[in-house]
């Protein structure tokens, strides 16, 4: 925990010893708290090689990466660890012909992508680029050399160890390591600054609340994000957390989708319907701290392989907790798997659910059973929503809540489907909503989180049932049964 904050504090105090401009240093506090943002994505490819690939992040950084024969060494005894020998030897082999290059390219354009989001400038990026570079040219990607590495990248990879061996060993261990990979992954000067002042440095970070210090040190400019900016780094932590596996990929959107619409329909004021949006696609980012591999196993969980899956949503609210602008939204994600009986993940008691979080709740459960798991095939919308409907009926799931969020996603309540004009079915009557508006089928998709072609599909049966051929006549059809007022 706070290893990216206090990897960010050592290389501003190093940058500002080392007598950099503003802009140098304000370049070097962004590369460093950011540099590893895109490794979430770069842990998930390992995945395919390494039983636990976040263990095998926490124990390959103590490995000496300028020492071939013991990283090799390393990679083989770890590699498809637990397969059988033929199994194990594929994938090392496909690892090593991949090389670490190739891992590394991944990590570097999801940072990219980030500082794109961000909008954080040319030369931030630039060192966000640089992370997997080394001193000697031979990093990755690109095999930057020496100079030709921005100040904010030589600091970051300074930073970035001489923290996590401080942890390991205490300053000596952080000194070593300085020392011993100076001219080769470090530049001389940055390592000779840190290595004469170390012990000033590390005793100051132990002093110092991380969290309150790091804020306070921003270089100025000092940056105030806008409620739009904040809307769009959120969808970006959504999608880079959601990338992590192939089941879950758009999951956090479409759950912010359903549970925003669902929030609305309850009548939630706008700042608890854009806090639920907000929760909602962040709800899933403590599924970084559990291991792809069970996200993607299609057996049976072990007991300790459940209670660790279970453990994402109290994730998600610790990585939250120290900010005061967005600890009540980690509040309330972490209890987006929570149940009124009690049954829930965490064992959250009804009293402590908020409707927020219940709308939180049903959304996730909605949207989960629309998407296909290791162990099962996707469900269909209605088979998704008969399922939460029975949870409902169980006394898990409140209601009113699940009726709010199944009409927002076109599942009108079984009593009011004999209303429907044409025998048309619940999704259709959302579809002729939608169809009457003049959207496009594109957006009735995004709309209703369906694919174009599915929605094609839809105006063709509503055409063939109401017996017209055009937009036009679909309007003069909602018009004359009514449903005007709900199109609108």
């Amino acid at each position: 925990m706070e290893h990216g904050l206090r990897r960010a504090l050592l290389a501003l105090w190093l940058g500002e010893d080392l007598g950099l401009s503003a802009e140098e240093l304000q370049t070097a506090y962004y590369v460093a708290l950011l540099g590893t943002v895109g490794c979430t994505i770069e842990a998930a490819a390992l995945a395919e090689f390494f039983k636990d690939e976040i263990a095998f992040v926490e124990h390959v950084v103590t490995v000496d990466p300028t020492r071939q024969l013991s990283l090799a060494a390393f990679f083989l005894s770890r590699v498809g660890e637990g397969d059988p020998p033929v199994r194990r030897a594929r994938k090392f082999l496909t690892f090593a012909r991949a090389g670490p290059g190739a891992i590394h390219a991944v990590c570097r354009d999801v940072a990219l992508q980030i500082g794109e989001v961000l909008d954080i400038g040319p030369e931030i990026r630039q060192g966000l680029a640089q992370c997997h570079e080394r001193w000697d040219g031979k990093g990755h990607p690109m095999r930057l050399r020496s100079d030709q590495l921005s100040l904010g990248a030589r600091l970051f990879h300074l930073a970035h160890d001489v923290e996590i061996f401080n942890r390991l060993g205490g300053a000596e261990a952080a000194v070593t390591v300085a020392r011993q990979r100076a001219g080769k992954i470090y530049d001389p000067r940055i390592a000779e600054r840190f290595s004469a002042s170390a012990s000033a440095y590390l005793r100051r970070l132990e002093s110092e609340a991380t969290w309150d210090t790091l804020l306070a040190s921003e270089p100025h400019p000092v940056r105030m994000l806008s409620a739009d900016e904040l809307d769009a780094i959120l969808v970006a932590i959504a999608d880079f957390v959601d990338l992590r596996s192939p089941y879950t990929f758009g999951h956090s959107r479409g759950v912010a989708t359903v549970a925003e619409s669902g929030a609305r329909q309850l009548g939630l004021s706008d700042a608890d319907t854009s806090a639920v949006r907000r929760a909602a696609l962040v709800h899933d980012i403590g599924r970084v701290g559990v291991p792809v591999t069970l996200w993607n196993k299609s057996e049976k969980l072990t007991d300790a392989e459940w209670e660790r899956m279970k453990g994402h949503p109290a994730l998600t609210e610790l990585l939250f907790a120290r900010s005061s602008a967005l600890g009540p939204l980690g509040t309330l994600a972490g209890l987006h798997h929570e149940r009124l009986d009690g049954t829930g993940y965490r064992g959250v008691p009804a009293s402590f659910q908020p409707i927020a979080a219940q709308v939180l709740a049903v959304a996730d459960a909605y949207r989960s059973k629309l998407e296909p798991r290791p162990h099962r095939s996707a469900l269909t919308a209605d088979e998704a929503a008969s399922a939460v409907r029975q949870e409902s009926k169980q006394g898990r799931l409140d209601r009113r809540v699940v009726d709010a969020v199944l009409d927002a996603a076109g599942h009108a309540s079984p009593r009011d489907r004999s209303r429907n004009p044409a025998d048309l079915t619940d999704r259709e009557m959302d579809v002729l909503r939608l169809v009457v508006r003049g959207l496009s089928n594109r957006e009735m998709a995004n709309a209703l989180v369906l694919s174009p072609k599915t929605v094609g599909r839809h105006v063709e049966h509503i055409y063939d049932k109401i017996g017209v051929s055009t937009r036009v006549g679909a309007t003069l059809f909602a018009l004359q049964n009514g449903l005007a007022d709900s199109a609108v």
